[in-house]
């Protein structure tokens, strides 16, 4: 058995609204989420109440806090849909004891981490080494749905900078 076929065995169907957040920071969880349709915001709020964004999750991803999940501690981040979404969640303790069963499911759930992995580092390098203008300018060329699907002000936490910044960006960017 591959990931996909562990969610459609073991995975309970959850559907979002607009707005309606799957957990808060600070939660506990044991589930990991497989994005069937939509787009989620994962986002981190400072006790001020400033708001920093972690990622956009589309279809065909895995979300969860590998924290709750694996070490039982609470949630690191929040996670909200921007737009209606179905998830399919499922329990972590569940995939872990087939993992243990099938050489194929944990070559699958490897091949995940992996891919999870050098999206991350890539982040990681984007948003300490390039400035903010080029971070814009590669989001625009990696994601370019996304850039008419989000407002600006979660593209500007997204790439760490204020949607006023953002705006001058984009005005240079365009020349006018």
């Amino acid at each position: 058995m591959n990931l996909e076929e562990f969610i459609a065995k073991h995975g309970v169907a959850q559907s979002l609204e607009k707005g309606q957040h799957v957990f808060y920071q600070g939660d506990s969880s044991n589930c990991l989420y497989f994005v069937k349709s939509g787009l989620l915001k994962a986002y981190y709020l400072s006790d001020d109440g400033k708001e920093t964004i972690k990622s956009f999750i589309q279809c065909h991803n895995v979300i969860g806090s590998i924290s709750a999940v694996t070490a039982n501690t609470h949630c690191t981040f929040n996670l909200v849909a921007l737009a209606p979404s179905e998830l399919i969640r499922f329990n972590f303790n569940d995939l872990q004891h087939c993992i243990a069963q099938s050489h194929t499911l944990a070559q699958s759930v490897i091949a995940m981490l992996l891919n999870h992995s050098m999206k991350k580092e890539q982040r990681e390098f984007e948003f300490l080494m390039l400035p903010a203008e080029e971070r814009y300018t590669r989001f625009k060329e990696k994601e370019p749905e996304l850039v008419n699907k989000l407002t600006q002000n979660d593209i500007a936490k997204y790439l760490g900078i204020t949607p006023v910044a953002l705006s001058r960006i984009k005005h240079r960017s365009t020349g006018v």
